[in-house]
């Protein structure tokens, strides 16, 4: 058969992408990326260090990724993506420019990180006041809080989940828990928006659901990595009803929270409670008034994380490797 007249496939613009040497969700960049541009992903020299600050430092240092970008200049991207959120914001906002310079340079081509996506991403959508979700220890959530700081944005909760490996494991009903507490109005106010941190954490299809509920943009790690590289490439992720790739999606979202996902969706509320790592425990998908204190809580075993920080809680019996979550 003459198959002549298809005239081959069409033209690809390509997208390196460095990650960590434990990521594992290659398939979710793809499901933003639009079917005229090709994703080429390299990963970092493997270390047999935990998620923790200390591998953050070690995966971001400077000559790794311009090691990495350089594997990928045969295939000559248009732009390179560090998609690594802890690894992206350990250095603060300054750090995270650094990071950038030395991979345009190494591959003479553009430079975005995943945090400096996040920032880019809260400027499009001008947000304020943000709630975080990280599957992160409490000293790595710290960070976190403190780099947004950086940027001026207020975080007004965060709900967290001591992971230390195997982040790829979690269950969209566990986001959809850990997302519904750190978006419960508190002290600081309602959030502007929530944002899903970790490009380990799997997003993609909770996105349209939390923010019909919560009323509120919802962003995470790999759809801002996605959405700003594509950006540079003068083209638009796609995504359905997100509210940081369809503006339409944009009208849908304001303040309060709604009732709950519904049950067509396979999204359950979860059954596991939070704890509080400064301050007592909301019950899932509550709603303070205004100037109300959460609930007192009792049988809670308050421990320190290890850089200090009071308040992280944890409980007896629970494996180190997934540890209850707090909420803040």
């Amino acid at each position: 058969m003459d198959v002549s007249f298809l005239g081959g496939p069409g033209p690809q613009r390509g997208v390196g992408v460095v990650a960590p040497f434990d990521f594992a969700l290659d398939r979710e960049l793809w499901r933003w990326t639009p079917d005229d541009v090709s994703l080429h992903v390299t990963r970092t020299p493997y270390v047999p260090v935990e998620v923790s600050l200390d591998l953050a430092r070690v995966i971001s240092e400077h000559e790794t990724l311009r090691d990495a970008v350089s594997t990928l200049t045969e295939v000559t991207p248009e732009v390179v993506a560090y998609a690594c959120t802890s690894g992206s914001f350990v250095g603060g906002v300054m750090g995270e420019h650094a990071m950038c310079e030395a991979m345009s340079r190494a591959g003479s081509v553009p430079a975005v990180t995943t945090s400096g996506a996040l920032l880019e991403a809260l400027v499009e959508l001008d947000v304020r006041r943000l709630a975080l979700v990280t599957p992160y220890t409490v000293s790595v959530t710290r960070v976190l809080e403190e780099y947004v700081a950086q940027a001026g944005v207020t975080v007004t909760g965060c709900a967290y989940m001591s992971l230390t490996r195997q982040i790829w494991k979690v269950t969209y009903r566990e986001v959809v828990d850990m997302a519904r507490r750190a978006a419960v109005r508190g002290r600081l106010g309602a959030a502007d928006a929530l944002f899903l941190s970790c490009t380990n954490l799997p997003t993609y299809d909770v996105i349209p659901q939390l923010e019909a509920e919560l009323r509120i943009p919802v962003i995470s790690a790999n759809q801002v990595t996605m959405w700003a590289a594509l950006r540079r490439l003068g083209t638009r992720a796609v995504g359905p009803y997100q509210a940081l790739i369809d503006t339409s999606a944009r009208s849908g979202t304001g303040t309060g929270i709604g009732t709950g996902i519904g049950t067509g969706t396979g999204i359950g509320t979860g059954t596991g409670s939070a704890l509080p790592a400064a301050g007592p425990v909301v019950p899932t998908g509550s709603v303070l008034p205004e100037g109300q204190e959460p609930p007192d809580v009792r049988g809670v075993h308050g421990v320190s994380d290890a850089q200090g920080v009071p308040g992280a809680q944890g409980v007896s019996g629970v494996p180190d490797e997934k540890q209850q979550e707090g909420w803040t």
